[in-house]
Protein backbone atom coordinates (compact mmCIF):
# COMPACT_ATOMS: atom_id res chain seq x y z
CA UNK A 1 0.00 0.00 0.00
CA UNK A 2 2.81 2.04 0.68
CA UNK A 3 4.72 1.84 -2.55
CA UNK A 4 0.91 2.75 -4.05
CA UNK A 5 0.97 5.99 -2.50
CA UNK A 6 4.41 6.89 -2.68
CA UNK A 7 3.41 6.17 -6.91
CA UNK A 8 1.20 8.41 -6.62
CA UNK A 9 2.90 11.16 -4.56
CA UNK A 10 5.90 10.80 -7.55
CA UNK A 11 2.94 11.45 -9.91
CA UNK A 12 1.99 14.33 -8.21
CA UNK A 13 5.21 16.05 -8.32
CA UNK A 14 6.10 15.27 -12.09
CA UNK A 15 2.81 17.24 -12.50
CA UNK A 16 3.45 20.36 -9.90
CA UNK A 17 6.81 20.42 -11.79
CA UNK A 18 5.56 20.29 -15.20
CA UNK A 19 2.96 23.15 -14.30
CA UNK A 20 5.25 24.95 -12.68
CA UNK A 21 7.37 25.37 -15.33
CA UNK A 22 4.42 25.09 -18.26
CA UNK A 23 3.93 29.13 -18.35
CA UNK A 24 7.04 29.69 -19.71
CA UNK A 25 6.85 27.87 -22.56
CA UNK A 26 3.39 27.66 -23.00
CA UNK A 27 0.39 30.29 -23.54
CA UNK A 28 -0.55 31.06 -19.88
CA UNK A 29 -4.07 31.97 -20.94
CA UNK A 30 -4.51 28.11 -22.49
CA UNK A 31 -3.08 26.96 -19.18
CA UNK A 32 -5.04 28.72 -16.98
CA UNK A 33 -8.52 27.54 -18.78
CA UNK A 34 -6.82 23.70 -19.00
CA UNK A 35 -6.45 24.00 -15.10
CA UNK A 36 -10.01 25.37 -14.71
CA UNK A 37 -11.63 22.65 -16.32
CA UNK A 38 -9.14 20.06 -15.09
CA UNK A 39 -10.41 21.00 -11.65
CA UNK A 40 -13.96 21.16 -12.77
CA UNK A 41 -13.37 17.18 -14.70
CA UNK A 42 -11.86 16.37 -11.13
CA UNK A 43 -14.82 17.82 -9.03
CA UNK A 44 -17.64 15.46 -11.87
CA UNK A 45 -15.33 12.94 -11.05
CA UNK A 46 -15.56 12.54 -7.86
CA UNK A 47 -19.40 12.05 -8.61
CA UNK A 48 -19.24 9.84 -11.31
CA UNK A 49 -16.02 7.99 -10.22
CA UNK A 50 -16.40 7.47 -6.87
CA UNK A 51 -20.10 7.46 -5.97
CA UNK A 52 -21.75 6.11 -9.32
CA UNK A 53 -24.00 8.69 -10.16
CA UNK A 54 -23.98 10.68 -13.33
CA UNK A 55 -25.15 14.09 -13.83
CA UNK A 56 -26.38 15.39 -16.47
CA UNK A 57 -26.12 18.91 -15.04
CA UNK A 58 -22.89 20.20 -13.79
CA UNK A 59 -22.75 23.26 -16.17
CA UNK A 60 -25.59 24.87 -13.86
CA UNK A 61 -22.39 24.77 -10.69
CA UNK A 62 -19.85 26.08 -13.17
CA UNK A 63 -22.59 28.87 -15.12
CA UNK A 64 -23.51 30.10 -11.75
CA UNK A 65 -20.95 30.13 -9.66
CA UNK A 66 -19.43 32.06 -12.80
CA UNK A 67 -21.96 34.99 -12.64
CA UNK A 68 -22.01 35.18 -8.96
CA UNK A 69 -18.20 35.78 -8.50
CA UNK A 70 -18.40 38.38 -11.40
CA UNK A 71 -21.28 40.24 -10.25
CA UNK A 72 -19.43 40.55 -6.44
CA UNK A 73 -16.70 41.05 -8.55
CA UNK A 74 -17.61 43.96 -10.88
CA UNK A 75 -20.95 45.05 -9.26
CA UNK A 76 -20.22 45.17 -5.74
CA UNK A 77 -16.32 45.72 -5.73
CA UNK A 78 -15.24 42.40 -4.23
CA UNK A 79 -11.89 41.59 -4.10
CA UNK A 80 -11.03 38.64 -6.16
CA UNK A 81 -10.45 35.85 -3.32
CA UNK A 82 -14.17 37.04 -2.05
CA UNK A 83 -15.48 36.94 -5.27
CA UNK A 84 -14.28 33.47 -5.99
CA UNK A 85 -15.26 32.13 -2.37
CA UNK A 86 -18.63 33.52 -3.46
CA UNK A 87 -19.04 31.98 -6.16
CA UNK A 88 -18.59 28.32 -4.56
CA UNK A 89 -20.86 29.01 -1.93
CA UNK A 90 -23.54 29.68 -4.28
CA UNK A 91 -22.13 26.28 -6.64
CA UNK A 92 -22.42 24.68 -3.10
CA UNK A 93 -26.00 26.02 -1.91
CA UNK A 94 -27.65 24.99 -5.35
CA UNK A 95 -25.60 21.44 -5.05
CA UNK A 96 -28.19 21.44 -1.76
CA UNK A 97 -31.02 21.86 -3.10
CA UNK A 98 -30.46 20.01 -6.38
CA UNK A 99 -28.98 17.02 -4.82
CA UNK A 100 -31.81 16.59 -1.67
CA UNK A 101 -34.16 15.97 -4.30
CA UNK A 102 -31.72 14.59 -6.89
CA UNK A 103 -30.51 11.79 -4.84
CA UNK A 104 -33.85 10.34 -4.45
CA UNK A 105 -33.90 8.92 -7.95
CA UNK A 106 -31.13 6.33 -9.75
CA UNK A 107 -29.28 5.70 -13.53
CA UNK A 108 -30.79 7.53 -16.04
CA UNK A 109 -33.68 9.35 -13.76
CA UNK A 110 -30.73 10.94 -11.90
CA UNK A 111 -29.23 12.17 -14.90
CA UNK A 112 -32.38 13.51 -15.68
CA UNK A 113 -33.47 15.51 -12.93
CA UNK A 114 -30.15 16.61 -13.14
CA UNK A 115 -30.18 18.10 -17.08
CA UNK A 116 -33.38 19.79 -16.05
CA UNK A 117 -31.97 21.84 -12.87
CA UNK A 118 -29.54 22.54 -15.27
CA UNK A 119 -31.73 23.71 -18.42
CA UNK A 120 -33.75 26.12 -15.40
CA UNK A 121 -30.63 27.68 -14.37
CA UNK A 122 -29.89 28.22 -18.23
CA UNK A 123 -33.13 29.32 -18.62
CA UNK A 124 -33.03 31.89 -15.49
CA UNK A 125 -29.71 32.96 -17.25
CA UNK A 126 -31.27 33.75 -20.05
CA UNK A 127 -34.06 36.09 -18.63
CA UNK A 128 -32.37 37.85 -15.66
CA UNK A 129 -30.87 41.12 -15.84
CA UNK A 130 -28.10 40.42 -13.31
CA UNK A 131 -26.43 37.94 -16.06
CA UNK A 132 -26.53 40.42 -19.13
CA UNK A 133 -28.82 37.66 -20.95
CA UNK A 134 -26.65 36.81 -23.92
CA UNK A 135 -24.28 39.35 -23.46
CA UNK A 136 -23.13 38.13 -20.00
CA UNK A 137 -21.00 40.48 -17.32
CA UNK A 138 -18.17 41.54 -19.53
CA UNK A 139 -15.19 43.59 -18.04
CA UNK A 140 -15.14 41.72 -14.75
CA UNK A 141 -12.22 43.39 -12.72
CA UNK A 142 -9.50 40.61 -11.94
CA UNK A 143 -8.37 43.19 -8.89
CA UNK A 144 -5.46 42.67 -6.42
CA UNK A 145 -5.34 38.67 -4.18
CA UNK A 146 -4.80 39.45 -0.60
CA UNK A 147 -4.31 43.28 -1.33
CA UNK A 148 -0.57 42.16 -2.91
CA UNK A 149 -0.69 40.19 -6.10
CA UNK A 150 -1.72 41.65 -9.20
CA UNK A 151 -3.57 39.71 -10.85
CA UNK A 152 -3.49 41.98 -14.32
CA UNK A 153 0.29 40.35 -14.33
CA UNK A 154 -0.09 37.35 -15.94
CA UNK A 155 2.22 35.15 -14.56
CA UNK A 156 1.05 35.96 -11.24
CA UNK A 157 -2.51 35.11 -12.27
CA UNK A 158 -1.30 31.82 -14.04
CA UNK A 159 0.35 30.69 -10.45
CA UNK A 160 -3.36 32.09 -8.66
CA UNK A 161 -5.18 29.78 -10.54
CA UNK A 162 -2.61 26.79 -10.11
CA UNK A 163 -2.91 26.85 -6.46
CA UNK A 164 -6.89 27.45 -6.32
CA UNK A 165 -6.48 23.90 -8.72
CA UNK A 166 -3.53 22.42 -6.46
CA UNK A 167 -5.73 23.15 -3.37
CA UNK A 168 -9.38 21.61 -5.66
CA UNK A 169 -7.41 18.56 -6.85
CA UNK A 170 -6.00 18.07 -2.87
CA UNK A 171 -9.21 17.98 -1.15
CA UNK A 172 -10.60 15.56 -4.16
CA UNK A 173 -7.52 13.55 -3.63
CA UNK A 174 -8.35 13.53 0.28
CA UNK A 175 -11.71 12.69 0.32
CA UNK A 176 -11.57 9.30 -1.88
CA UNK A 177 -8.83 8.20 0.31
CA UNK A 178 -10.60 8.73 3.58
CA UNK A 179 -12.78 6.68 5.46
CA UNK A 180 -15.53 8.69 4.25
CA UNK A 181 -14.26 8.12 0.57
CA UNK A 182 -14.24 4.44 1.45
CA UNK A 183 -18.15 4.53 2.03
CA UNK A 184 -18.90 6.18 -1.38
CA UNK A 185 -16.57 3.26 -2.80
CA UNK A 186 -19.20 1.05 -0.53
CA UNK A 187 -22.33 2.45 -1.97
CA UNK A 188 -21.38 2.85 -5.78
CA UNK A 189 -19.71 -1.20 -5.62
CA UNK A 190 -23.26 -2.63 -3.31
CA UNK A 191 -25.78 0.05 -2.23
CA UNK A 192 -27.84 -2.22 -0.41
CA UNK A 193 -24.68 -4.16 1.84
CA UNK A 194 -24.06 -0.51 2.52
CA UNK A 195 -27.22 0.44 4.46
CA UNK A 196 -27.32 -2.54 6.08
CA UNK A 197 -24.07 -2.09 7.71
CA UNK A 198 -25.54 0.90 8.74
CA UNK A 199 -24.48 3.50 6.85
CA UNK A 200 -26.82 6.82 5.97
CA UNK A 201 -26.34 6.25 1.97
CA UNK A 202 -28.58 9.15 0.94
CA UNK A 203 -26.59 11.37 3.78
CA UNK A 204 -22.99 10.40 2.13
CA UNK A 205 -24.67 10.46 -1.30
CA UNK A 206 -25.83 14.15 -1.17
CA UNK A 207 -22.36 15.21 0.89
CA UNK A 208 -20.34 13.84 -2.13
CA UNK A 209 -22.99 15.83 -4.36
CA UNK A 210 -22.44 19.05 -2.41
CA UNK A 211 -18.91 19.26 -2.24
CA UNK A 212 -18.70 18.14 -5.78
CA UNK A 213 -20.88 21.36 -6.49
CA UNK A 214 -18.57 22.95 -4.85
CA UNK A 215 -15.48 22.31 -6.55
CA UNK A 216 -17.23 22.85 -10.05
CA UNK A 217 -17.88 26.53 -8.44
CA UNK A 218 -14.83 27.23 -7.94
CA UNK A 219 -13.66 26.09 -11.45
CA UNK A 220 -16.45 28.50 -12.75
CA UNK A 221 -15.40 31.07 -10.85
CA UNK A 222 -11.85 30.90 -11.09
CA UNK A 223 -12.52 30.82 -14.96
CA UNK A 224 -14.37 33.70 -14.94
CA UNK A 225 -11.69 36.18 -13.06
CA UNK A 226 -9.20 34.86 -15.95
CA UNK A 227 -11.31 35.88 -18.51
CA UNK A 228 -13.18 38.74 -17.03
CA UNK A 229 -16.63 37.38 -18.50
CA UNK A 230 -19.10 35.36 -17.41
CA UNK A 231 -21.53 34.32 -20.45
CA UNK A 232 -24.18 31.54 -21.36
CA UNK A 233 -21.63 29.25 -22.60
CA UNK A 234 -21.12 27.79 -19.40
CA UNK A 235 -24.45 27.16 -18.33
CA UNK A 236 -25.30 25.52 -21.35
CA UNK A 237 -26.07 21.51 -21.29
CA UNK A 238 -22.90 20.65 -24.15
CA UNK A 239 -20.24 22.15 -21.39
CA UNK A 240 -22.38 19.33 -18.86
CA UNK A 241 -21.50 17.17 -21.93
CA UNK A 242 -17.94 18.04 -22.38
CA UNK A 243 -16.77 17.45 -18.64
CA UNK A 244 -18.09 13.93 -18.84
CA UNK A 245 -16.29 13.26 -22.30
CA UNK A 246 -12.96 15.19 -20.57
CA UNK A 247 -13.18 12.56 -17.91
CA UNK A 248 -14.08 9.58 -19.71
CA UNK A 249 -11.43 10.33 -22.28
CA UNK A 250 -8.94 10.85 -19.17
CA UNK A 251 -9.87 7.88 -17.28
CA UNK A 252 -13.10 7.43 -14.95
CA UNK A 253 -12.54 6.79 -11.70
CA UNK A 254 -8.93 7.68 -11.74
CA UNK A 255 -6.98 10.07 -9.70
CA UNK A 256 -4.96 11.71 -13.20
CA UNK A 257 -7.35 11.11 -15.48
CA UNK A 258 -9.23 13.68 -15.45
CA UNK A 259 -6.73 16.18 -15.72
CA UNK A 260 -4.96 14.53 -18.50
CA UNK A 261 -8.80 14.51 -20.09
CA UNK A 262 -8.85 18.43 -19.56
CA UNK A 263 -5.48 18.93 -21.25
CA UNK A 264 -6.29 17.04 -24.00
CA UNK A 265 -9.49 18.26 -24.47
CA UNK A 266 -8.88 21.91 -24.00
CA UNK A 267 -5.73 21.43 -26.38
CA UNK A 268 -7.94 19.90 -29.35
CA UNK A 269 -9.92 23.58 -29.04
CA UNK A 270 -7.22 25.76 -28.74
CA UNK A 271 -5.09 24.18 -31.95
CA UNK A 272 -8.09 23.14 -33.99
CA UNK A 273 -9.69 26.62 -33.58
CA UNK A 274 -9.48 26.83 -37.56
CA UNK A 275 -11.55 24.04 -38.70
CA UNK A 276 -15.01 25.27 -37.11
CA UNK A 277 -17.85 23.13 -36.22
CA UNK A 278 -15.46 20.31 -37.86
CA UNK A 279 -14.50 20.38 -33.69
CA UNK A 280 -17.38 18.67 -32.76
CA UNK A 281 -17.17 15.97 -35.05
CA UNK A 282 -13.32 15.59 -34.15
CA UNK A 283 -14.35 15.06 -30.67
CA UNK A 284 -17.17 12.79 -31.23
CA UNK A 285 -14.35 10.35 -32.91
CA UNK A 286 -12.40 10.83 -30.26
CA UNK A 287 -15.13 9.62 -27.98
CA UNK A 288 -15.98 6.42 -30.18
CA UNK A 289 -12.15 5.50 -30.56
CA UNK A 290 -11.89 6.03 -26.47
CA UNK A 291 -14.93 3.69 -25.79
CA UNK A 292 -14.14 0.90 -28.07
CA UNK A 293 -10.00 0.74 -27.49
CA UNK A 294 -9.21 1.68 -24.04
CA UNK A 295 -12.41 1.70 -22.00
CA UNK A 296 -10.70 2.72 -18.89
CA UNK A 297 -9.28 5.93 -20.17
CA UNK A 298 -5.59 7.09 -21.04
CA UNK A 299 -4.75 6.84 -17.75
CA UNK A 300 -6.70 3.90 -16.58
CA UNK A 301 -5.08 1.98 -19.27
CA UNK A 302 -1.64 3.25 -17.93
CA UNK A 303 -2.70 2.42 -15.01
CA UNK A 304 -3.56 -1.32 -15.43
CA UNK A 305 0.04 -1.91 -17.85
CA UNK A 306 2.33 -0.55 -15.12
CA UNK A 307 0.05 -2.34 -12.35
CA UNK A 308 -0.20 0.78 -10.25
CA UNK A 309 -2.77 3.37 -9.29
CA UNK A 310 -2.80 6.64 -11.32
Amino acid sequence: MATAKGYVFVAFGVMVALLVLAPFFVYPIFLMKALCFALFACAFNLLIGYVGLLSFGHAAFLGSAGYACAHAAKVWSWPPELAIVFGAAVAAALGVATGALAIRSRGIYFANVTLAFAQMIYFFSVQAKFTGGEDGIQAVPRGTLLGVLDLQNTHTMYFAVLAIFLLGFLVVYRAIHSPFGQVLKAIRENEPRAVSLGYRAERYKLLAFVLSAALSGLAGATKDIVFQLASLTDVHWTMSGEVVLMTLLGGLGTVFGPVVGAFVMIGLEHYLTQIGAWLTIVQGAIFVVCVLTFRRGVVGELSRILRKPL
